[in-house]
């Protein structure tokens, strides 16, 4: 048991969970995150609070942030502004097929990381060497892959609801076609696809219940005793978990649970209930 809280770098973005130390920050509050380039000023979205979870060796906040640290806040986000412009203007001047996506600044080693997109490899050393002039500062570029792009940028998913990579996935993890194929999804990339132009993530949600459920919950087609009398599948609803099934006394349908029709609940009822 330990306190947390939780801060975001940019409004509405990605939630990261701190270990208050010492401190009680509040919503609003202005706080110290260590990263490996120094501490960092983040906003507190989440105060902290007791949580009945093992906090041990969770990432600890170092402090609460001052007007320096402020001040340096601002330039920070000023330097990355001023080089975000200057690269999408050199961008169209090099005539290079790339889309500048995020931009980060150290101020203490004076470095600048430009990360980009592009539809294949890009040849961008005369970029570099102008941005460097431009920026007075070292410049490094890094290409991100679709759904590195979509979690910088962030947006609302056909869902309503702000990108999951964007607000709390940590890592992305594997998405086959077989996962909308087992839950029943129509196999259009338009419906199974997220912003990035990749499946999408939450295939992966709910996935797990649907592999279990077919290990034990007739498939379509299957013939069922049912409390009504028998008949065939020919619906699984994982979700509500229930099967509609269509009798073969008269041809009407009815909806019964998965404990009703599935083999190990069936076969349970015989030998106790007989």
């Amino acid at each position: 048991m330990g306190m947390v809280c939780a801060v975001s770098f940019e409004r509405y973005g990605r939630l990261y969970y701190f270990d208050p130390g010492p401190y009680a920050p509040k919503i609003g509050d202005k706080v110290l995150v260590p990263t490996d380039d120094g501490p960092e000023v983040a906003e507190c979205v989440w105060a902290a609070q007791w949580v009945g979870d093992d906090t041990a060796g969770m990432p600890v906040l170092a402090g609460l942030a001052g007007p320096a640290d402020l001040e340096r806040d601002t330039l920070i986000r000023k330097r990355k502004a001023a080089a975000r412009v200057a690269a999408k203007r050199l961008v169209r001047e090099h005539k290079l097929p790339m889309k500048v996506v995020g931009v980060d600044h150290v101020p203490d080693t004076n470095r600048t990381t430009i990360y980009f997109s592009a539809p294949h490899r890009v040849d961008f050393r005369g970029l570099v060497r102008d941005l460097g002039a431009t920026l007075s500062c070292r410049v490094e570029l890094r290409q991100l892959s679709p759904r590195d792009e979509a979690r910088v940028q962030g947006g609302i998913g056909s869902c309503g609801r702000d990108l999951c990579c964007a607000t709390f996935l940590k890592d992305f993890e594997p998405v086959s076609i077989r996962m909308a194929k087992d839950q029943d999804l129509p196999l259009n990339p338009l419906r199974i696809s997220g912003a990035c132009g990749r499946l999408l993530c939450c295939l992966k949600y709910e996935h797990p219940l649907y592999v279990k459920a077919q290990e034990t919950v007739p498939p379509r087609g299957a013939e069922v005793d049912t409390p009504e009398g028998p008949g065939r599948v020919v619906e699984v609803n994982v979700p509500s978990e229930t099967v509609k099934v269509r009798l073969a006394d008269g041809g009407r349908t009815c909806s019964c649970s998965f404990a009703s029709v599935c083999a190990p609940r069936t076969a349970h009822d015989e030998r106790y209930n007989a």
